[in-house]
């Protein structure tokens, strides 16, 4: 064979084996998909998952915001055991001296009062605080956030965490750096009903889980004057897609142990139109929106790792009653908080402890005394450490006071919180995603991996106690 045939053959193998690696290429970039970049974890940093801070013999406590959610969270630290108010910070003065008389009621030194713009830094920048406690306007909390890592503060910051994907990742690179918490205050994850049927299915009563359902259905007509300048409003009118998605999924994402060796990889989401958001501009603001961006309702469908679904919708503009819509799927059985709380399984009667019944069926709810006896019975430990002190002290039902005890707990005993910094950032990032989404025919949008592979580390997910 001369010379110009073997190079030939070998032209044709080249281009075959080329073709196909085209071919494989073409199919893992999977056309129709919208990526987003994943960054390059910054050398010197490493992931934070399960991360393990030294023990606080006393967390004292800074607060950012006084507005609608500070005071209560205050007032809910006055009964944390372990806990100082060292600071008090609000845009007006006049929130943070109210906010004191709280700690003088309940017969604590006063704390040191912050106000005006940049107020919150000189806050950040004592050395008597180990946790800044952030409760403002979202379009505040990275910036806040970011500034009390930077000196030497864990922190705690209201829901959603961060406003698009460069705040996410600002928070996540960060807290890698910096090698402290940064929990977003998800209270919805501690309700009673979401929490014992976590502990339901940690305990295999619904097989295994294929679907869950998460929202925030909340009509705010009557709420949107209260915030501060009207913030909230002017957020939805300028932002399309669901940009309050934690409260619904993140109790979804502990059911599906996300980044604790599942991960959610992508997402499609659609809207109806934006008919009342324009009527509430029109009422409050006293102007026309020309623009209204946010749609009266958004749904959403994110596929998992292991091949589960989640639904999320979005709805504050029509008038409908509240609603998380949290219901649980599994193959041996469902679980449902709205509108009518209940249990169905595909054989009741074999789980030990329930009454006995003859015609518990898989087509219906469990009867009553069933679905009591199966929440006293799978009553989460953290229920029942606090459930009595929590419903007295009160902050939505309770599960306000359990969210924070937890923290302090878990900064006192030195443990991984119940939320990472990497659940901020997923549970937060639905804003983003979404609108990336809607504004491009409903086309899917894979997620960030915001772990950046340290996803798998865990298998499941946890809350530890003393002595893990």
């Amino acid at each position: 064979m001369n010379k110009s045939v073997v190079l030939m053959v070998a032209l044709l193998i080249a281009a075959f084996w080329s073709c196909g690696t085209a071919a494989d290429q073409k199919k893992n970039e999977q056309p129709g998909v919208i990526r987003v970049e994943v960054p390059e974890r910054p050398e010197g940093q490493k992931d934070v998952v399960a991360l393990r801070c030294a023990p606080l013999d006393t967390v004292r406590v800074g607060f950012i915001g006084l507005g609608m959610r500070g005071p209560g969270a205050v007032e809910r630290f006055t009964y944390i055991p372990g806990t100082k108010v060292v600071a008090l910070c609000d845009l007006l003065p006049e929130r943070a001296g109210k906010a004191n008389e709280i700690l003088t009621k309940r017969g604590l030194p006063k704390a040191v009062e912050y106000s005006g713009e940049e107020g919150w830094k000189a806050l950040c920048e004592r050395d008597d605080i180990n946790l800044v406690y952030i409760v403002t306007p979202w379009q505040t909390h990275v910036e806040m956030a970011v500034y009390a890592m930077e000196h030497g503060k864990h922190v705690a910051v209201e829901v959603p965490a961060a406003m698009d994907l460069d705040e996410c990742w600002q928070l996540v690179n960060t807290a890698e750096r910096t090698r402290l918490h940064c929990m977003m205050l998800e209270n919805c994850v501690y309700d009673f009903f979401e929490l014992t049927t976590l502990n339901m299915a940690q305990q295999g009563l619904f097989g295994t889980i294929e679907h869950v359902e998460g929202a925030y259905n909340h009509n705010l007509e009557e709420f949107w004057p209260y915030y501060q300048g009207n913030w909230r409003l002017d957020f939805n009118e300028k932002h399309g897609g669901d940009v309050y998605a934690t409260h619904g999924l993140g109790p979804a994402c502990q059911l599906l142990d996300i980044h604790r060796g599942n991960r959610m990889t992508r997402l499609v989401s659609m809207q109806t139109q934006a008919i009342n958001g324009p009527k509430m501009v029109e009422k409050f603001n006293k102007r026309k929106s020309e623009n209204f961006q946010n749609a009266d309702q958004t749904l959403t469908f994110i596929q998992t790792e292991k091949g589960q679904v989640i639904h999320l919708q979005h709805n504050v503009m029509t008038p409908r009653p509240y609603s998380r819509m949290y219901q649980v799927t599994g193959t041996e059985g469902f679980a449902n908080k709205y509108p009518v709380e209940g249990y169905c399984f595909h054989s009741a009667g074999a789980i030990e402890g329930v009454p006995d019944h003859e015609n518990l069926s898989m087509h219906d709810f469990v009867p009553e005394d069933v679905k009591e006896a199966l929440m006293d019975k799978y009553k989460h430990p953290i229920h029942r450490e606090l459930e009595e002190m929590a419903k007295k002290i009160g902050g939505h039902g309770g599960m306000d006071f359990i969210m924070d005890y937890r923290l302090v707990y878990c900064l006192r005993n030195g443990l991984p919180l119940d939320q990472d910094v990497y659940d901020a950032a997923e549970w937060s990032c639905i804003g983003a995603l979404t609108r990336l989404s809607l504004e491009n025919g409903n086309m899917p949008v894979e997620f960030p991996d915001f772990t950046r592979g340290a996803w798998q580390k865990l298998k499941g997910y946890h809350h530890y106690m003393a002595g893990e």
